[in-house]
């Protein structure tokens, strides 16, 4: 059994660690609110140009953008990662990265190579240990991305799709559900995936002014760029959530070493009494 002094230590030094986790537990509690203000003001911008994208991907326009065109063949996979910047978030990150692996190995199964832009640190260090092909990256966006950063890594691989070195993109982030949840979801950027709106007639298109080459182009390099920001933003209010609930966790844990601690420093400063009574009675006795 550990001396009473040496419990006395761990006791200390746990008790330093619940402080420091609830001091982590209470500051992403009051960045949380903050987080979810603005990714739910950019909800409906975001869904919206989804629907729309989701209707062009359907439409029969005589000029067919590259984004809206599906190849037939897939040699090369793109993929858009957003993580966070820090840890101590729980499996938020991990959850993410298993589900990017898993959908990795399937595509190199099929024979196809992979490309990645990474935004966020841990994201970045995590496949760079692996070896892949990473295009470009981004990091400490704060606790109020803007959209500025993101562009320069997001052209990137949309150039990449555009000259055919990468025949589809995808977006990886987590998506904010609530505070208790939060899930790892991979959604097709490039080419627009269609629509699953009831009320789109099967052939129908929109009216082009000035014309549908220069609008179209714009109009879609503004929607992936609303895409990713917007699961910056999930991302974000995700990380904070997460990250309340771990340190809760982490804090009650504490807790309850601390009075496992304590129960045994009681036992052992017992057993230390009762040894020394009985050398007491002991030495009595021999006298």
């Amino acid at each position: 059994m550990a001396s009473s002094k040496e419990i006395t230590g761990k006791i200390k030094s746990v008790e330093n660690t619940k402080k420091v986790t609830s001091a982590l537990e209470m500051v992403s509690a009051s960045k949380i609110r903050k987080s979810q203000d603005l990714m739910q003001a950019s909800r409906p911008y975001a869904r919206m140009i989804r629907r729309v994208m989701g209707h062009l991907a359907q439409a029969n326009p005589e000029y067919r953008h590259p984004f809206t065109i599906k190849r037939e063949q897939v040699k090369k996979v793109g993929y858009v990662i957003v993580s966070t910047d820090r840890g101590l978030c729980g499996g938020l990150n991990t959850n993410l990265f298993k589900q990017v692996l898993a959908s990795v190995g399937e595509w190199q199964g099929k024979g196809a190579e992979v490309s990645m832009v990474t935004l966020g640190k841990k994201a970045s260090s995590f496949f760079r240990n692996i070896k892949v092909d990473i295009a470009a990256h981004a990091d400490s966006l704060g606790e109020k991305p803007q959209i500025e950063d993101l562009i320069g890594s997001i052209k990137v691989m949309l150039d990449r799709y555009r000259d055919g070195s990468v025949d589809r993109v995808y977006l990886v982030y987590n998506d904010f559900i609530n505070t208790m949840a939060q899930t790892p979801t991979l959604d097709q950027l490039l080419p627009l995936p269609e629509t699953d709106d009831e009320d789109v007639p099967d052939i129908w298109d929109y009216i082009y002014e000035p014309d549908a080459e220069a609008l179209l182009d714009t109009v879609l390099v503004r929607y992936i760029e609303s895409q990713v920001y917007q699961a910056v933003l999930e991302n974000l209010a995700s990380e904070h959530a997460a990250r309340m609930i771990a340190m809760k966790n982490a804090t009650d844990n504490a807790g309850e070493l601390i009075d496992d601690l304590k129960l045994a420093y009681n036992k052992a400063r017992q057993a230390a009494i009762t040894q020394e009574i009985s050398e007491i009675v002991g030495g009595a006795a021999a006298v």
